[in-house]
């Protein structure tokens, strides 16, 4: 494909060098994804809602909220829908558990039944459930002209360098939550239910998406255990 033989091929930390050059995710820490270029991401885990089973003024009362949202931030968000396979790994556990205490053999062999009724049926029938997300971006401002110089100063004073690194992300950061909240009011109004990924959420996220070969070996946090802060205006 790039006009080389095979034998150029990376290999063992070579090639997970060459594929990182391709992600632009450099960090991810305190609840913030840190991209290359020195922007800053938070990832907001959203609730869903039933349009369908809602009356037509609960529906256009819907649509209006969005539309609120949607015009009333001022700066770029992305909304992603994520589907993932759905795991019933916790919930056969307890069904094994179940059965190696049942004494009653013809209950224990109900149950066993049971549970690879429902393993082939999630199975066979690829069940997914969607998880619903909003990216909050913040990009720091900077002087491009001043590169040299901080160049020039990390090397005389790297604790220094390090020090101002490190204030600006701070100062970025609360930026960023400012954002943040207002993306939450807004969505409150919509009637739903808003929680921001911790950075173990993030980096699990992230990994799966990545990873899609992987997708059913690494499991994320369920919507339902995400400490969802719930909707006043309900």
């Amino acid at each position: 494909m790039f006009g080389k033989s095979s034998n150029t091929t990376p290999k063992g930390n070579n090639r997970h060098q060459a594929i990182q050059e391709y992600v632009d995710i450099a960090e991810i820490k305190e609840s913030t994804v840190i991209l290359r270029d020195g922007s800053l991401r938070a990832v907001l885990a959203v609730s869903s809602v039933n349009f369908d089973l809602k009356s037509a003024e609960e529906q256009e009362a819907i649509i209006f909220a969005f539309q609120r949202f949607l015009n009333s931030v001022d700066f770029p968000i992305q909304i992603v829908v994520s589907s993932r396979k759905y795991n019933i790994d916790t919930y056969l556990k307890k069904l094994k558990e179940r059965s190696y205490v049942e004494r009653n053999p013809l209950l224990k062999m109900q149950i066993l039944d049971y549970i690879e009724f429902v393993s082939g049926l999630v199975e066979e029938a690829s069940i997914t459930s969607k998880y619903f997300y909003v990216v909050v971006p913040f990009y720091a401002i900077q002087n491009k002209k001043a590169g040299l110089w901080q160049k020039i100063g990390f090397i005389l004073n790297p604790r220094k360098s390090i020090f101002e690194q490190r204030e600006l992300f701070e100062t970025s950061k609360d930026q960023l939550l400012q954002r943040v909240e207002e993306v939450k009011h807004l969505l409150a109004g919509v009637g739903l239910n808003v929680a921001m990924l911790s950075t173990q959420e993030l980096i699990e996220l992230y990994y799966n998406y990545y990873n899609p070969s992987e997708f059913s070996y690494v499991s994320l946090t369920p919507m339902e255990e995400l400490q969802l802060e719930e909707n006043k205006n309900l």
